[in-house]
């Protein structure tokens, strides 16, 4: 289980880590925009300011050294993100 930190929200915890990013995001109630949900189209693009993921299929979206896509990762350790 590890804690995620987003900017502007309280911290939670992934309890099911087989879950993507996003999908934890959702069951929070944190709005995130996003389309394809599969690392395609880049909309839901976040700034990882600290932390690991780990990646369920690699994304074909461009993003720079700093950035995830929740759509497609989890957390490996707690992470602090910035939403875009």
């Amino acid at each position: 289980m590890y804690e995620v930190r987003v900017e502007g929200s309280d911290p939670f915890n992934c309890k099911n880590n087989d879950d993507s990013l996003l999908s934890h995001l959702e069951q929070q109630n944190i709005e995130v925009h996003f389309h394809c949900r599969e690392g395609y189209c880049g909309a839901c693009r976040t700034k990882l300011i600290s932390g690991e993921v780990e990646y369920t299929t690699d994304p074909l979206a461009f993003i720079d050294d700093d950035e995830i896509l929740p759509c497609c990762c989890k957390p490996t350790t707690d992470i602090q993100i910035k939403l875009y």
